[in-house]
């Protein structure tokens, strides 16, 4: 009796919320509270595991299939009590019903990141390269499938079954490819967009040849329900096509741009994916069918999609997604791979997934005249699988193509080829031996010939930079004589965890600057327009790129670019950004650790520029230009550099430059001696100083009015400080970071920011008050300490323009 007293508890549906455990009720017996502590378990596993994976640059569905695993019956649920109070068979239909909530939405957001135009534009090469990477492994799982239906698979229907196994073989997961080019740093080069194109018609192809699948694994009483399952599904497809784009189109013209999207728009668009999810489920297909094909089928222009993601992504990807791999861990049962002959299955069904992806992959490169490693590196990352392969094997699981056994040989198969796909491309391309063409000869602004073409890296975090780092180019010019200037406008920006965030990336605008606000895709639009029109009424070389990493490999995609494009300066924003009070206020902390790091180990001279609004707001043109720049030079490697670049900015007819020479004074020289700080610096630096300004005094024309020179001897820091502020009401000043002199020994400047220098701390701090904006430089020099930037960091998306690319 009380068997059937627990099995007729197990069979009542389970009500939603309890009484409480003061009244007796056990929370783990309604399904609200059970759900929350399953979605707690599953995230906080899956967390830890990526954490711990994290090392091993594994992306984040390895750790969320094994994560599933764990939980279910292969692992944990061996134990009967475990599995029995927080999986039981009666929370399953919820559980599955959450999960492909989750999942119907997540699909949704992949089909609004998939631009149907670009697939269009796909180039012959890479469209080669995914129907070879679809065919050979398809026809390979339809022949491994008759061992599989000879041994472990008897009784199932042979039709669905083939073309099951056929498309579990030949899937690349897009946006997992799109997680490991990022980590690899890969993005951008053109393996990493070649990879990126092929695996987007991979996927495209790959839903086709699963609707397939299902159609034929119907369970219809007619034989010819397959074909009426086919044939209304292209037409759900076909009738979408020209229903729904005009209505979106629709709402995207009443969404402007830098207004929020008005909730009407993005519920309604949310209630269309439910609803064709809903048609495609009644058709026999599968709901999540519907919600891919409507948010393939929204316009990418304009704020409108951004907006629908950032709306729903975070709360289905961090909240509901977990839960289908946690349903799918409990349909894993490692433990039903038993004998000699299964495991022979599970090694059999492996290598042939990966040979041939990558036979199939490796031998279409080649005949396109890839290179070998090229090739690949390319087969071994269009073998990647995920969360499209397990909808895969999950659809078949459900509709009984795939039994038990051979459904943990596929997830196995899953896992193990994703997880190999990093370490080895990371074994076979190395970028770093595709060397730079040249030398970098120069590495600083100080040089002989002072006619050479100058090359600056500028970077920047936001539009809030970007004028004042025009309006600093714009000073840099120098004279119509010389070979002129060549800047590099480097946009600095985090790759994040969301998988929006690498698709963004991926559909970077031709002159190279990717959606990298999702909300206000007007700053995009406003950087474009700035450069441009900047480039247009200079005769500067501008040329816009985009460096995209994680805030921990942001520094070597910095000193990685200069190196390759042989800039002689990178210029830093400050950290901090001026309030309407005066004060400086973070802006984030990372660029601080971001800024080190680049000065640690640059490949060329550095400057951080700390903007107080140099030159107004918007960008001045060069007939208006009417500024003063000050150089306080007190000697070393570093005022030297300061003054190099203060000497090329005095050639733009609208700057003016004085240049402040500080002298210690005979009670400076001897105070010093008694602090027993090491003066080597004064044999060989200051002659090297003595050198350098007898060479800018020389160069100085008496009717140049524009440059200015004078020296002022010190006693001590107060004197110092109060001949800074007499120049207090410039535009901007120019100095070098670590001054080598008795004078700077003594400015006891606190601050938290010594990558600014003694004078420039001085120069931001609080007591002194100025307007004036103020350059930080450090120049480069042989013996300073610093790791060469690794050539594999580089992850740079850059408008195509052959001539800079000369020396």
């Amino acid at each position: 009796m009380a068997t059937d007293a627990t099995t007729a508890s197990n069979c009542l549906p389970m009500k939603a919320t309890s009484n409480g455990v003061f009244q007796g009720d056990n929370p783990l017996d309604y399904a609200l509270p059970l759900a929350i502590l399953q979605i707690c378990l599953v995230v906080a596993l899956t967390r830890i595991l990526a954490f711990l994976l994290k090392p091993l640059r594994q992306p984040r569905v390895i750790a969320e299939i094994v994560g599933g695993i764990l939980l279910g019956p292969s692992v944990l649920g061996r134990n009967e009590k475990y599995l029995n109070a927080i999986f039981p068979s009666r929370s399953h239909t919820v559980l599955d019903t959450l999960a492909n909530l989750g999942l119907l939405f997540f699909l949704f957001l992949v089909g609004l990141e998939l631009d149907p135009k670009s697939i269009r534009r796909t180039g012959k090469k890479a469209l080669c390269i995914a129907v070879a990477g679809i065919s050979l492994p398809f026809v390979l799982g339809i022949g491994t499938s008759f061992a599989l239906r000879a041994t472990i698979s008897k009784g199932v229907d042979e039709a669905p079954f083939l073309v099951f196994m056929g498309v579990a073989l030949s899937i690349t997961a897009f946006p997992v490819l799109a997680r490991i080019l990022a980590e690899l740093k890969l993005l951008t080069t053109d393996i990493g967009r070649m990879a990126m194109s092929a695996a987007a018609v991979n996927d495209v192809a790959a839903w086709i040849l699963l609707a397939l699948a299902i159609a034929l694994s119907g369970t219809g009483r007619s034989p010819l329900a397959s074909l009426w399952v086919f044939l209304s599904g292209s037409g759900f497809v076909f009738c979408c096509a020209i229903i729904i784009p005009p209505i979106f189109r629709w709402m995207a013209q009443r969404c402007p741009e830098g207004e929020p999207v008005k909730e009407l728009y993005v519920c309604a668009t949310l209630v269309a994916a439910l609803a064709a999810g809903f048609v495609t489920d009644a058709i026999g297909i599968h709901a999540l069918f519907g919600a891919f094909v409507v948010g393939v089928l929204v316009p990418k222009e304009g704020p409108f999609a951004g907006a629908l993601v950032e709306k729903v992504e975070d709360l289905v990807s961090g909240l509901f997604l977990p839960l289908y791999f946690v349903s799918s861990g409990l349909k894993t049962n490692v433990a039903t791979i038993k004998g000699a002959q299964s495991w022979g299955l599970l090694v059999l069904v492996i290598v042939t997934a990966c040979f041939g992806k990558i036979a199939g992959t490796v031998s279409v490169s080649l005949m396109c005249k890839v290179p070998f490693t090229e090739a690949l590196a390319l087969g071994f990352l269009m073998n990647t699988k995920g969360l499209v392969e397990l909808i895969v094997l999950n659809i078949g699981k459900d509709r009984k193509v795939l039994n038990d056994q051979t459904f943990a040989i596929m997830v196995l198969m899953a896992i193990f080829t994703t997880f190999i796909t990093t370490p080895l491309v990371m074994a076979v391309y190395k970028p770093a031996k595709r060397k730079s063409k040249g030398d970098h000869k120069y590495k600083t602004i100080e040089r002989k010939d002072t006619n050479t073409q100058l090359r600056i890296l500028a970077c920047f975090h936001c539009t809030r930079n970007i004028p004042s780092m025009i309006n600093l180019v714009e000073a840099s010019r120098g004279t119509e004589k010389k070979e002129g200037l060549c800047v590099y406008a480097m946009h600095l920006m985090e790759l994040s965890e969301r998988s929006s965030a690498i698709l963004m990336v991926h559909k970077a605008r031709k002159n190279g600057l990717p959606f990298w606000n999702k909300r206000k895709h007007s700053d995009s639009d406003q950087v474009v327009v700035a450069f441009e029109t900047f480039r247009q009424l200079s005769r500067v070389s501008v040329r816009p790129m985009t460096a995209i990493s994680a805030m921990s490999g942001m520094h070597e995609d910095i000193c990685s670019s200069a190196e390759r494009k042989k800039a002689a300066i990178i210029i830093l924003p400050f950290h901090k950004h001026q309030r309407v009070d005066g004060t400086f206020e973070t802006t984030r902390s990372e660029y601080h650790w971001v800024n080190k790091r680049v000065l640690e180990q640059a490949p060329c001279s550095v400057g951080i520029l700390v903007d107080r609004g140099l030159g107004g707001t918007t960008h001045i043109s060069a007939s208006n230009v009417s500024s003063s720049t000050i150089v306080l030079f007190f000697g070393g490697h570093d005022d030297r550099e300061a003054l190099a670049y203060g000497v090329r900015m005095a050639e733009h007819p609208g700057i003016s430059l004085t240049v402040i020479r500080f002298l210690p004074g005979p009670d400076v020289s001897g105070e010093i001696v008694r602090d027993n700080i090491n003066t080597s610096f004064n044999a060989s630096g200051g002659s090297a100083d003595e050198r350098f300004l007898m060479e800018f005094k020389s160069k100085i024309s008496n009717d140049d009015s524009s440059i200015s020179y004078e020296e002022r001897v010190v006693r001590n820091s107060a004197e110092t400080i109060e001949v800074i502020r007499e120049f207090s009401r410039c535009n901007l000043f120019v100095v070098g970071r670590m001054p080598e002199s008795q004078v700077t020994a003594k400015l006891n400047t606190k601050s938290d920011c010594p990558e600014l220098g003694p004078v420039g701390s001085l120069l931001t701090s609080p007591e002194f008050s100025t307007s004036a904006s103020v350059l930080v430089v450090q120049q480069y020099t042989i013996t300073k300490k610093s790791s060469p930037p690794s050539m594999t960091s580089i992850k740079v998306a850059e408008m195509p323009e052959g001539d800079l690319e000369s020396t």
